[in-house]
């Protein structure tokens, strides 16, 4: 059983988004999976009650409770996590979990809130012995803000491995309950080829 954590403080930065895309892609090759919820507002679990009974089955879980339990027979687990965390949350995620993901929008704010969480995660020794890596979102190439996005996290000692593009394709996919896989392959073909370093990242 491999754990996937995708984590930011800062709301708006698209943790639900990538956590329900990883999600939806196990599902299609029919890895058994489940989805961990871990905040309140229960975006991820709302994505999942659109997934129709065609498409491949994930296996939703409210972690905004406290202890939750995972069905052993799963083999992947992508937990969402909740946009505030306290240390003690901060410390039982990340051991929790094999693998973290840390999506950042190319706006100065958003790279900004990064930079801070990654200096509190290594103030309180989280980052070691842990695989992090970040994830640029809801990117645009060739512009001003995104150069400047990829300097400082070149400047990092996290690895950026992937930049998804800012499209429509994941807003179609929210709604309907699946992932951006799913989608026919002449639409969504430069997004899975996106998604790819990361599937390999993490599966690496």
């Amino acid at each position: 059983m491999k754990k996937i954590l995708v984590i930011n403080p800062k709301g708006g930065c698209g943790k639900t988004t990538i956590a329900t895309n990883l999600a939806s892609y196990y599902a299609l090759w029919n890895v058994p999976v489940a989805l961990i919820d871990y905040d309140p507002q229960k975006s991820s679990l709302e994505w999942l009650e659109n997934r129709t009974s065609d498409l491949g089955p994930i296996a939703g879980v409210d972690g905004s409770r406290g202890r939750v339990g995972i069905d052993k027979s799963m083999r992947r687990v992508v937990l969402d996590a909740p946009a505030r965390c306290t240390n003690q949350q901060l410390q039982k995620l990340f051991k929790l979990s094999d693998v973290a993901l840390i999506p950042v929008l190319p706006s100065p704010i958003d790279i900004r809130a990064a930079g801070l969480f990654i200096q509190e995660l290594a103030s309180e020794k989280i980052l070691l012995n842990a695989k992090i890596g970040l994830v640029g979102n809801r990117v645009r190439e060739n512009t001003l803000i995104y150069n400047n996005l990829q300097k400082f996290l070149k400047n990092l000692d996290i690895p950026l491995i992937s930049s998804l593009r800012d499209t429509q394709n994941y807003i179609r996919a929210a709604e309907g309950g699946f992932g951006v896989f799913e989608l026919p392959p002449y639409q969504a073909e430069k997004d899975i080829e996106q998604w790819r370093p990361l599937i390999n990242w993490i599966e690496g």
